[in-house]
């Protein structure tokens, strides 16, 4: 049976924007390393980015014919994110289909599966997310799903999830609790961001010839005096 079910609603621009500053690493250590999925999932090219609402498409392994029309069904301000089922023997879509994905305003796509054409992939620039690349086509002959609960990458995704993708692969942050998350995804931000001035002022008083005695943490001692460890 194929079903086609209806839209979720977009999450606001307000947290996308705040997702836009945050990576996948931040979140998924906010998330106590839950909603990443399989390290397998990369982006086609380097550079690739992505930041939306999910919209979800369950696919027969082996068989794009409801991604097709998930593709022409898209819409701004959703990635469209597909359970290949870690299937390996065809490729999900290629070229066409993306550029067709691109054309109707979609910000990216996520597989668990193949695609193929990557240079076509890399040089239109759209985010595509997938386990890697086989020249060997799908079948179109159905079933699916569209814009149901779906696993991908090992991960659940509900339509109307938030998706970040970049470099380092794909989180997913359930929309229930998205604010829970980002409350402390910008906590861990505001900590780096601060290591890193203790560590380019540590080099920079390094080259002066008046080094600090220690760079290291401060939470680090009180994690590593359980172990006796003396310096």
């Amino acid at each position: 049976m194929t079903s086609l079910n209806s839209f979720p609603a977009l999450l606001p621009v307000s947290i996308i924007e705040r997702a836009k500053a945050l990576s996948t690493t931040l979140i998924a250590d906010a998330m106590d390393c839950t909603g990443v999925m399989d390290y397998k999932i990369k982006p086609v090219a380097s550079g690739m980015k992505v930041v939306a609402t999910a919209m979800t498409v369950d696919m027969r392994v082996g068989d794009n014919l409801i991604l097709h029309q998930a593709i022409y069904s898209g819409r701004e301000g959703f990635v469209l994110v597909a359970d290949g089922k870690d299937h390996k023997a065809n490729a999900y879509l290629g070229e066409l289909m993306a550029g067709a994905a691109s054309a109707v305003g979609l910000e990216g796509i996520v597989i668990d599966g193949l695609v193929r054409d990557k240079e076509a992939l890399c040089e239109l620039g759209l985010p595509v997310f997938a386990k890697g690349f086989t020249p060997n086509g799908p079948f179109k002959d159905g079933p699916g799903q569209f814009n149901t609960t779906i696993t991908c990458g090992g991960v659940t995704v509900h339509p109307g999830d938030l998706i970040i993708g970049d470099e380092d692969g794909v989180v997913v942050v359930s929309k229930e609790i998205i604010e829970e998350v980002f409350a402390k995804a910008e906590k861990k931000l505001a900590y780096e961001q601060n290591r890193l001035s203790e560590i380019a002022e540590y080099i920079r008083k390094g080259k002066e010839g008046n080094p600090e005695r220690t760079i290291e943490p401060s939470w680090l001692k009180s994690k590593i005096v359980k172990f006796e460890i003396v310096k």
